[in-house]
């Protein structure tokens, strides 16, 4: 049987999981004032459905008050929780999945403003490196204190119906004491290992205690801090010996790296940038120490690798979290012998990238994922056929006429270009984002098993559209590069598009301007530096990647300082002129607004885009729609189209950038939440 061991029974205590896949806890941002509200249910249902054996929730859930939320997380310091679980947990298991909560407190790695204003907490006075809360040291009343709280949301994971639980003790309150780095104790809580593991062990008995013999609990937490030299892998192994001396605990699930800082953050929820299942080693030691059944997820995005650290002992359970988040069907599909049709997890980060700055997780290119009340996974037929013309290949334009095809519609899609993907084909030419490419190949080969006719290298006037004879046309052209120079110079300076399409021969000092804040300017600088040239990166924004979230802007950050690219922030772009064989390039301070000039031999600018919209307004008066649809109706997740012009004979509308200059999430919801009801 394909994939034998990744879909083998693991019995734990009383429970048998299906298969050996899982998604890991973590915080979306769905709760609704500390409890998983019917969005929250239903992401994790979606999962279930689709045929995984485990689904953890609950990143972060808070035992206690004084643990302040910042990434929307579940509050489990009360009773209050209890019903709620119970409801979430029939909705699982009437899948045949299990349901398991993490719980945790966040000790430092939060703020004093958030929640209730209580100071953060920790084993000792030091300043958390991601959050900057300076905490007060815990005291043994603290210490009892919450002992006490992790059994009790134990004991409500338990009557809340659930399977189990898992203790985080990575850079959390568990973990601090854990770390040399957070713990500089000199009582029986600080110095050795023994001593920094007290409370973790006490906080183990406890909720043994509370959780009696028929509950599962496991321990989560970072074997290896070596990346910012805090706990030794000797050490880390050591704690997992510890941990399984207790006799009290079911499995342990295991964190790669140090997670504390950002770089370190980054490396341990590995992106793009870094290798596939890059700790899966270390899973296999800890699971050698301790006996116990072990889990991990870093990024083990496909079922060959899953299937691998199954069969190779490295793990008893794989968790393809944000796999699950780009689809969340991995095993139906599998079982179906539809592997080919898995949406892939890129590792675009998007995810997280929100989720770091308190924003809810989305995927980059399902839009469906943490909309499940109003967008679907599997599209529904349409009650009869239409055609359909789809003018551009980007993002928005696949989505749309895959969506089409779903629902059953004759599709054709008109590309400019000589290949499909719009600026994901940009995306992909950047140096360690080339991953972004897998996006464009799924899409093609959705629409091929579609049966959607692909134009290539065709460009699709008004007259073309309509020799089609279309009942709708979805305008996804995308934008073209804007330039602001306000002195003037735009016609001396390259765009970041013509850099990363290979149409500019950019060399020597070069300047690279950025206003957007986003990957493509950073993205653009890197590629010119890898190709040995000298570069500064400008941008108005007082910091460069501001508009880049947790997972991302660590990589590019390493990227560029690797390069030796110049990073200077606070300077807005006035103009270029030539001087000699050279450009003057002016910059002005946007504080003290003071005039500074450059002699570089290239200028490369990154504005973001303005619509190219020409064939959407040549098509408007022929449309029944003229364009338009009900806004409010479409927030809910509804589709109502005015019949504006009667005389039209399609409907209309534009998607995108060919609307305004977004990202990829924003065209492929755009396409998604007009094309699933046409």
């Amino acid at each position: 049987m394909h994939y034998r061991e990744l879909l083998s029974p693991l019995t734990i205590r009383r429970l048998t999981l299906k298969n050996r896949i899982m998604s890991s806890a973590h915080a979306p941002g769905y709760t609704d004032g500390g409890l998983p509200n019917e969005r929250y249910q239903a992401y994790h249902e979606e999962k279930a459905k689709g045929g995984l054996a485990l689904t953890m929730f609950g990143g972060s859930s808070n035992v206690a008050r004084d643990a302040g939320s910042i990434y929307g997380q579940i509050y489990i310091g009360s009773d209050d929780i209890i019903a709620p679980f119970r409801a979430f947990a029939a909705r699982i298991h009437r899948h045949g999945a299990a349901l398991m909560c993490q719980v945790s407190h966040m000790g430092r790695r939060t703020t004093w403003d958030a929640g209730d204003w209580f100071p953060t907490l920790a084993p000792s006075v030091v300043r958390d490196p991601a959050h900057h809360s300076v905490p007060r040291a815990m005291s043994a009343a603290d210490i009892m204190r919450l002992t006490k709280a992790f059994g009790q949301a134990v004991r409500r994971c338990r009557e809340g119906d659930l399977d189990g639980c898992e203790l985080l003790a990575t850079t959390h309150l568990l973990g601090q004491f854990l770390s040399p780095l957070s713990n500089r104790r000199t009582d029986a809580y600080g110095g050795s290992l023994r001593n920094r593991a007290r409370f973790l062990l006490e906080v183990i008995e406890e909720a043994r205690r509370q959780a009696g013999d028929d509950f599962i609990v496991g321990v989560r937490y970072a074997a290896d801090e070596a990346n910012e030299g805090g706990l030794s892998q000797e050490e880390g192994l050591e704690i997992a010996r510890m941990i399984a001396a207790t006799g009290q605990i079911d499995f342990l699930n295991v964190n790669g790296r140090y997670a504390g800082t950002a770089a370190g953050m980054a490396e341990t929820y590995p992106g793009m940038a870094f290798p596939s299942a890059p700790y899966l080693l270390l899973a296999r030691r800890v699971r050698e120490a301790s006996g116990l059944p072990t889990f991990q997820a870093a990024r083990i995005a496909d079922l060959p690798t899953a299937n691998h650290a199954i069969a190779g002992g490295f793990l008893d359970m794989v968790g393809m979290t944000r796999p699950h988040i780009a689809d969340p069907h991995i095993v139906a599909k599998l079982q179906r012998g539809e592997e080919a049709r898995i949406r892939p997890c890129v590792g675009a980060g998007y995810c997280i990238d929100r989720g770091y700055v308190g924003r809810d997780a989305l995927c980059l290119f399902n839009a469906a994922t943490g909309r499940e009340r109003t967008m679907p996974h599997v599209i529904a037929r349409a009650p009869a056929a239409r055609k359909i013309v789809v003018v551009g290949g980007g993002p928005a334009g696949l989505e749309a006429a895959r969506v089409c095809g779903e629902r059953g519609h004759r599709v054709v899609l008109f590309e400019a270009a000589a290949r499909l993907g719009g600026q994901l084909v940009l995306a992909a030419a950047a140096t360690w984002r080339r991953d972004m490419g897998a996006i464009v190949d799924w899409y093609a080969r959705e629409l091929e098993r579609l049966g959607v006719r692909v134009a290539l290298a065709t460009f699709a006037d008004a007259a073309a559209v309509l020799a089609e004879a279309p009942d709708a046309v979805l305008v996804a052209t995308g934008g073209v590069p804007m330039q602001d120079m306000p002195e003037g110079g735009a016609e001396l300076a390259a765009t970041s598009w013509d850099v990363l399409a290979g149409h500019a021969a950019i060399g020597g000092r070069v300047l690279v301007y950025d206003e957007t804040g986003s990957q493509s300017g950073l993205s653009t600088a890197e590629f010119i530096a890898a190709a040995g040239h000298e570069v500064e990166l400008v941008t108005p924004d007082r910091h460069v990647g501001l508009a880049i979230g947790g997972q991302n802007f660590p990589v590019h950050l390493r990227e560029l300082y690797a390069a030796k690219v110049a990073l200077t922030p606070d300077r807005r772009l006035l103009g270029a002129k030539r001087s000699g064989n050279r450009l003057a390039v002016r910059l002005m301070n946007a504080y003290s607004r003071d005039i500074e000039e450059r002699q570089v031999d290239a200028l490369v600018t990154n504005y973001g885009t303005e619509p190219a919209d020409g064939v959407f307004h040549a098509l408007l008066p022929r449309s029944r729609n003229l364009g338009e649809f009900d806004l409010d109706a479409l927030a809910e997740g509804k589709l109502d189209i005015p019949d504006s012009n009667p005389s039209g004979s399609f409907l209309l509308f534009r998607l995108g950038d060919a609307v305004a200059s977004r990202n990829v999430h924003a065209a492929i919801y755009d396409a998604l939440r007009i094309c699933k009801d046409l």
